[in-house]
């Protein structure tokens, strides 16, 4: 006992050292900091691979779609706005990867199945709508502008001609919206364990998160009426079944640890 007690110590004392933990966040640091900078690189030198799938959903419109450039200086913050979110969704991965291998070491079992849950459960819905939002959501909010002038005398014709940039930027902005969505049962299911919160602490204050799907909505969509009323919506809608889901989960768990601690009254009564 005392060999596997001075073990553990040992133990404790490797993976807190000072300078275990300065060489392990250095280690980390760099391979993310060369991540970023081969990447962001790399979509800078190619950056019609980069803009063509985001601009593709605009281009499949029925009518003559296409893109206007304003001025001569605005290819140079086209190219660096796209590099830098290409860069920001193609390095998340490494990025998740490097603090996985940083944090997980210091955690037990049931913390490591804890955290397994969250990373899978976090990543298989961030792809998810990652890949479905482009072809799927982009073209119907581009309808609305692109067809606005299509009136019935044909009196007052507007013909949309979006400027490259506005489009990338308005694209990262509808992008953003779907991101948000698939997280938020993630965090309502996921992490009131370890914060030491509760599923009634967010059905109790559910007036504060109606103003969450607000701000986003204002701050992200496109100046739609309908856009501005479907986002908030859809978010608020996705956070209230994460919280029926989240009661789900509470009452099961709490279930089988009642029943557990049944069966042991039931064994110690035996004995």
């Amino acid at each position: 006992m005392p060999k596997m007690h001075l073990s553990f110590e040992l133990l404790i004392e490797w993976n807190f050292a000072p300078e275990t933990f300065l060489g392990e966040v250095r280690i980390r640091s760099v391979r993310i900091l060369i991540g970023l900078g081969l990447t962001w690189f790399t979509r800078y030198w190619f950056p019609e691979e980069s803009i063509s799938p985001l601009a593709k959903p605009f281009l499949t419109l029925p009518l003559d779609s296409y893109f206007v450039r304003t001025q001569s200086t605005e290819a140079p913050p086209t190219y660096v706005a796209t590099s830098s979110i290409a860069c920001s969704y193609f390095v998340f991965p490494l990025i998740s990867h490097q603090i996985w291998c940083f944090s997980i070491p210091s955690c037990y079992g049931e913390q490591r199945q804890k955290y397994n849950r969250f990373l899978h459960l976090s990543g298989s819905r961030f792809s998810l709508f990652l890949f479905l939002t482009p072809p799927r959501v982009v073209p119907n909010v581009w309808h609305f502008p692109y067809f606005v002038g299509a009136t019935s005398t044909n009196s007052l014709m507007i013909k949309l001609q979006p400027k490259i940039y506005d489009y990338i930027m308005l694209t990262v902005r509808i992008l953003f919206i779907p991101s948000v969505c698939s997280q938020v049962p993630v965090i309502v299911i996921c992490l009131p364990e370890p914060r030491g919160l509760s599923v009634e602490t967010f059905t109790s204050n559910r007036r504060f998160l109606m103003v969450f799907p607000l701000i986003t909505a204002a701050l992200s969509t496109p100046p739609d009426i309908w856009c501005q009323i479907v986002a908030p919506f859809l978010i608020y809608s996705i956070i209230e079944f994460a919280i029926f889901v989240a009661l789900i989960v509470q009452v099961r768990e709490e279930g089988w640890t009642s029943r557990m601690r049944e069966s042991g009254s039931i064994e110690k009564k035996e004995e």
